[in-house]
């Protein structure tokens, strides 16, 4: 079944390419969507996929790359979205 959630993470995840690897690892889940750094220092997600493939992105969220220090993960889904790729911005 396809799901899209939108996450909002929270911690030090700008400026570590948590946009950039977060692209890679939907990429490898075959999800679409996008990544883009907020105002306020956290990077908001679009995830579009298959249910078992956002839960493992999900999951992922929760560490992100080496370099960042994820405090916290919310996640929400919402009504399905249909996008072509997965965009950083």
């Amino acid at each position: 079944m396809n799901v899209s959630y939108l996450a909002h993470v929270r911690g030090v995840v700008q400026g570590v390419y948590f946009r950039a690897s977060s692209q890679q690892m939907a990429i490898e889940y075959g999800l679409s969507g996008y990544a883009h750094n907020l105002a306020d220092g956290e990077v908001e997600l679009l995830l579009c996929g298959e249910e078992e493939n956002v839960d493992k992105m999900l999951n992922w969220l929760n560490t992100g790359p080496p370099q960042a220090k994820v405090a916290e993960v919310k996640a929400k889904q919402i009504p399905w979205q249909q996008h072509n790729h997965f965009s950083i911005g």
